[in-house]
């Protein structure tokens, strides 16, 4: 029996079966063939196209629109996955709104830009449900690489070697692989499964063996890869999380963003999970509005994102801020934490409003409380459990050209290294070309 939005405290149940299942299909349905035609013909298949410019994989995108209009999505689907073996996620999680979908000249035109995204999707579907994976291996090279951790640069990494013939072992500190794709993406943007579901299609190269539970510091060390492995690729991702500078931030209530996502992410059942009747996500990234619309679909009555700067500086592009308010979420900007208040447990969290002048911010010390059951931190991740040795460029891993260390026969990529964005996509290219130069430094 739904307990009901009403219900005070953090609570589970708050909506039937039925409304949690509704709430939590795909955010975008996949298209049927003909709308997949439809679609693909609206592409003007520009020479030397803004969008391809704007992809960081460098998908060619009017190729495989043609493959489509042509009624070969598969052969589109390799064209895609040739670039971006992680294609099918990426065409589910991927901003495009401000990538690929921004550059294209029907966004310029008429403000209606070609379904890059969800025509990627119907491509790489089609790969993944002939059941066939398309890559070969090369000639075995008889080398071994480490890639630690199975997120997405870690996993585009592993199958660039794989298929140029060398054997990789990934270590991995989580049960399962993915990484992100896994335990931080919105469950409404990649549903059924599909995470596991393309990292089991992607090992069908061959060459690739996982080690689950496998952690740097604990049970392996850089130096003991370095010496048993012919290199090694680091993609540990971000682990840490930033604290909350606010009195009463220990108190009941108060929890990790990217935890509470996770625990939607591996939940069997929906209605099993707690959620608070009021609801403040503090942050302004795509990990706060993916929460915030998560508290709501869990049946949260009231979730506000509360947000120190202006919305221009949020993280979270135009569109997941519309999706957020589409969903009910209120958006508050220029407010930033100060107290957490409640008697053991979070009831009201108290924001001062702020001001910026050239770039540095400041309260103004007028404040405003909300009442909140369940604050959700989404105030950005760090770099933690680097290697000894590694030299560090703003907090993460400092590399120069395709990903290579302060360590001869090291390389990273990924949210752990700088430079770059913090977008699957980016971590996937980043992957591809780690390897390319791995298997150039081992093969010169």
């Amino acid at each position: 029996m739904a307990q009901g939005q009403m219900a005070p405290g953090i609570v589970s149940g708050r909506l039937s079966s039925d409304e949690l299942t509704s709430n939590f299909t795909d955010l975008h349905p996949p298209l049927a063939a003909h709308e997949a035609a439809v679609a693909a013909d609206r592409c003007y298949f520009c020479y030397d196209a803004p969008c391809v410019t704007a992809c960081p994989t460098d998908i060619d995108i009017p190729l495989f629109m043609r493959q489509i209009q042509a009624g070969q999505p598969e052969a589109a689907g390799e064209t895609i996955l040739a670039q971006n073996i992680l294609g099918g996620m990426c065409a589910r999680v991927c901003p495009t709104e401000t990538l690929c979908e921004e550059a294209c000249v029907r966004e310029t035109a008429e403000g209606a830009p070609v379904e890059i995204g969800r025509l990627q999707r119907y491509a790489t579907d089609s790969v993944m449900a002939s059941g066939d994976h398309p890559f070969a291996r090369a000639a075995l090279t008889g080398k071994t690489i480490a890639v630690v951790g199975a997120g997405p640069a870690g996993l585009a990494c592993a199958h660039r070697l794989a298929m140029l013939g060398h054997d990789v072992v990934i270590h991995e500190s989580k049960p399962k692989p993915g990484g992100l794709n896994e335990y931080g993406i919105a469950a409404y943007k990649s549903t059924n499964g599909f995470a596991q579901a393309e990292v089991e299609w992607l090992l069908k190269i061959g060459g690739i063996t996982i080690e689950s539970g496998s952690v740097l510091g604990e049970g392996i060390s850089l130096d003991g890869l370095v010496e048993n492995y012919d290199a090694v690729f680091l993609s540990i991702g971000l682990a840490g999380v930033n604290a909350l500078r606010a009195q009463g931030a220990e108190k009941d209530g108060v929890r990790f963003a990217v935890d509470f996502i996770s625990d939607v992410r591996q939940a069997s059942d929906l209605a099993s999970l707690p959620v608070g009747r009021n609801v403040v996500v503090i942050g302004g990234g795509m990990t706060a509005v993916d929460a915030a619309v998560k508290s709501r679909l869990l049946g949260a009555e009231h979730v506000t994102i509360a947000y120190r700067r202006g919305r221009d500086a949020m993280g979270a592009s135009k569109y997941e801020q519309d999706l957020a308010a589409s969903h009910g979420v209120k958006i508050m900007t220029n407010v930033q934490p100060i107290a957490v208040h409640g008697n053991g447990a979070a009831a009201e969290i108290e924001l001062e409003y702020t001001s910026s002048h050239d770039g540095q911010l400041s309260g103004t010390g007028e404040t405003v409380r909300l009442a909140a059951d369940q604050v959700l931190k989404a105030i950005g991740q760090t770099l933690e459990g680097a290697p000894d040795g590694l030299a560090l460029a703003g907090n993460k891993i400092a590399v120069t050209g395709a990903g290579r260390t302060s360590i001869d026969g090291v390389w990273a990529g990924g949210d752990c290294a700088a430079g770059g964005e913090d977008l699957t996509v980016t971590a996937v290219a980043e992957g591809r070309d780690a390897a390319m130069d791995i298997h150039a430094s081992l093969t010169a």
